[in-house]
């Protein structure tokens, strides 16, 4: 019985390590979405992850936004960001750990866009 429990203790702790190692994305992303007129805008993305907590900013054409009520649940996030025109932009996307990578979509005001994140290195 004992060793029942021990195994079992083992295997939730062994677990829950690896969900949250999946689930901290945490840094520099950057990806790009393609406007209705065809034009391409850079989205740079610092997150940081605690716990089930979403925070940081988003950056686009030199202008920086802060990622408001952003949460992390498994492998799947979702966020807003408030542009300078107060416009909300909510976010919803997925990290994908095999690839390093962020697939998010994105609703502009009834847009809806989708760019695929890659982590920036610094080098």
């Amino acid at each position: 019985m004992k060793r029942k429990i021990l195994i079992a203790a083992v295997l939730f702790c062994f677990v829950t390590v690896c969900m949250a190692a999946i689930a901290d994305f945490s840094g520099k992303w950057r990806g790009s979405v393609t406007t209705p007129d065809g034009n391409e805008v850079v989205l740079t993305y610092n997150f940081k992850i605690d716990g089930d907590k979403l925070t940081g900013t988003g950056e686009s054409q030199d202008h920086e936004v802060t990622i408001d009520s952003g949460r992390v649940s498994g492998n799947e996030f979702k966020f807003s960001v408030t542009n300078s025109q107060g416009i909300v932009i909510p976010h919803k996307g997925k990290y994908y750990p095999a690839a390093d990578t962020c697939g998010i979509d994105l609703d502009f005001q009834g847009t809806m866009f989708h760019t695929t994140l890659k982590r920036v290195t610094d080098k």
